[in-house]
């Protein structure tokens, strides 16, 4: 016993002083942290910058969506290959799988996303898990369980680890009473879709959470975004990514959405330029919280005119979805977006003549475009 009281003596001198001799005072640590909703009210956080870590730390979210591959692909030839996670619950394909880390992220089980952030020390989260419109307002409880308590608890981890967060926005945010041409940043905002609606619902939180615990929040308001990389994932502004498989596969594109329905579109280069340059940007540079980015508007009639030009046979129908276009209609036909170019040089590269080249081109339609040339 007097060898366990010696050994004790000896431990409590060694944890009473630092290595310079200078006293150090030991508090009692808890081994969990603290989420938001434990928080102060006069608590604060923020979050880890460059000048603390050579290269963020990034996990994304909902990453086999449209723009998650495309996200990590862009993120990890910047800041490293094995700084960058992507995750889903879905089985991702082999090219994914070993094109870089990959780990399984449910968003609704807390405890599990918690673990992978202290786990993998992230410092950037790119929160992409959500329900797209026409896809929630055929599941309603699921898109508010995935879009809404899934957000919320995104934001808790994010708060209590020091993340810089982003979160998406979508034309769905706004509704049928907004200014639809343009569509400023600050307006009235009604959307009449869960998907809308859980849209509004994480902009507003996300402000919250950065005035009221200083989350580093930040959030774009996507047009409707067209890749060639992706299948449509029920969206409506979808279409305009079908009638380049459509054209190519058969000659034939049967539109859910009025000839004349127009809508602000962007190709997906752009977007996720724009995302890494609103997460890069320095905090001080940031006038608002969420921001609108465009690059081009068109109709579906417009675009299969541009088709066209490579697919001359292109036979072009329209079959009105009732539910799709209600969506459409109470969408923004242009964004204002003139803060973003302002605040931090936003400037897209794609027009709509741009956008169809490109397109056929990653689709291997080199034979049609020859033939059109």
């Amino acid at each position: 016993m007097p060898i366990v009281r010696n050994l004790g003596r000896a431990a409590s001198q060694l944890l009473q002083s630092s290595g310079c001799g200078c006293g150090v005072s030991i508090v009692p640590v808890r081994c969990i942290g603290v989420s938001p909703r434990q928080v102060a009210s006069d608590a604060s956080f923020h979050s880890v910058t460059f000048s603390e870590s050579n290269h963020p730390r990034v996990l994304i979210t909902g990453g086999l969506g449209q723009l998650g591959v495309g996200l990590a692909k862009l993120l990890r030839k910047r800041f490293g290959k094995n700084n960058v996670i992507l995750s889903d619950i879905r089985k991702p394909a082999d090219n994914v799988f070993y094109s870089g880390p990959f780990i399984f992220a449910d968003i609704l089980d807390y405890k599990n996303l918690r673990e992978i952030v202290v786990n993998n020390r992230i410092t950037w989260l790119f929160h992409y898990s959500a329900l797209l419109s026409a896809v929630g307002e055929a599941n309603v409880p699921l898109a508010r369980a995935v879009n809404i308590t899934g957000l919320h608890n995104v934001l808790d981890i994010a708060a209590e680890h020091n993340l810089r967060l982003f979160v998406p926005s979508t034309i769905g945010a706004f509704g049928p009473t907004s200014p639809r041409d343009p569509t400023p940043d600050l307006c009235i905002q009604r959307p009449r879709t869960i998907y809308g609606v859980s849209k509004v619902h994480a902009e507003l939180m996300g402000e919250y959470y950065h005035y009221r615990y200083g989350l580093d929040f930040r959030c774009l308001r996507y047009p409707g975004i067209i890749s060639a990389d992706s299948q449509p994932g029920g969206g409506t502004t979808d279409y305009a990514v079908q009638i380049f498989h459509d054209a190519i596969k058969t000659g034939k594109f049967k539109c859910y959405l009025r000839p004349d329905t127009r809508l602000p579109m962007m190709y997906i280069d752009d977007c996720l330029k724009a995302t890494l340059e609103v997460m890069e940007a320095p905090a001080e540079a940031l006038t608002m919280r969420t921001y609108n980015i465009s690059a081009m508007s068109f109709t579906p009639e417009e675009l299969a005119q541009e088709v066209q030009k490579y697919v001359p046979e292109l036979e072009m129908s329209y079959n009105v979805d009732q539910v799709r276009q209600a969506i459409a209609d109470s969408w923004p036909m242009n964004f204002d977006d003139s803060n973003a170019r302002r605040d931090w040089g936003w400037k897209h590269d794609y027009d709509l003549a741009e956008l169809v080249t490109t397109m056929f081109s990653y689709l291997g339609s080199d034979s049609r475009i020859a033939q059109a040339n």
